[in-house]
């Protein structure tokens, strides 16, 4: 599919149409296992360093972490996971999470945490693994940044911008495939576009 050119709006429509595509592929579960055995990898090099992880509500035929991150969280002492809940100022706060906790749909229909659940604390997670809609890279001097294409909203923008203030340590891992790559042609982050600090895909882990 040409995809040169386009709006993001319409980027993104392509983006999902093929994502949709590809999951009714026959090279979607072989790639999801590589994809998922390199955030394991992830998870066993830096995995004691971290003590909160925030994951994400798998929606729109996202890959589901949920499994891979449950085992992270019961293989070592003091581990949480997180889920985000939309706040009516596009902010994003994380609360604790675990499996069968009660959760509440949002306005888009996204389970979400019982923000008057007083079991639940809200915490800044160590880490925040994002889904990407289109990600692309750039380099900057001897780095490589990478950038998210999401659903449009600029939740996670304006999120990481303030996160990063609070927590200079936090880490952002962007989570896509090989295919959802863009270049610049296709799309470039724009001046409030926060950059992940890594990128996961079926290929591996890029600092």
């Amino acid at each position: 599919m040409d995809m040169h050119g386009n709006s993001p709006k319409t980027l993104r429509q392509d983006l999902l149409g093929r994502r949709k595509e590809f999951v009714a592929g026959q090279s979607h579960a072989s790639k999801t296992d590589s994809l998922i055995a390199n955030l394991n990898q992830f998870l066993s090099r830096t995995g004691d360093q971290l003590h909160s992880i925030a994951l994400y509500w798998p929606i729109q035929d996202e890959i589901d972490l949920r499994p891979t991150l449950l085992r992270w969280l019961d293989s070592g002492p003091s581990r949480k996971l997180a889920l985000p809940l939309a706040r009516p100022d596009k902010h994003l706060d994380f609360y604790e999470w675990q499996a069968g906790d009660r959760l509440i749909p949002s306005q888009h229909g996204i389970p979400e945490p019982d923000p008057n659940n007083p079991e639940k604390t809200a915490l800044i997670p160590d880490c925040i693994l994002i889904p990407c809609v289109g990600w692309s890279s750039s380099i900057d001097g001897p780095n490589t940044r990478y950038w998210r294409l999401g659903y449009g909203g600029g939740y996670f923008d304006r999120t990481l911008a303030q996160l990063r203030k609070d927590k200079p340590s936090l880490i952002c891992i962007g989570i896509g495939f090989d295919w959802q790559k863009l270049d610049d042609a296709q799309w470039s982050a724009q001046t409030h576009d926060e950059p992940l600090d890594m990128m996961i895909t079926e290929s591996g882990v890029f600092p």
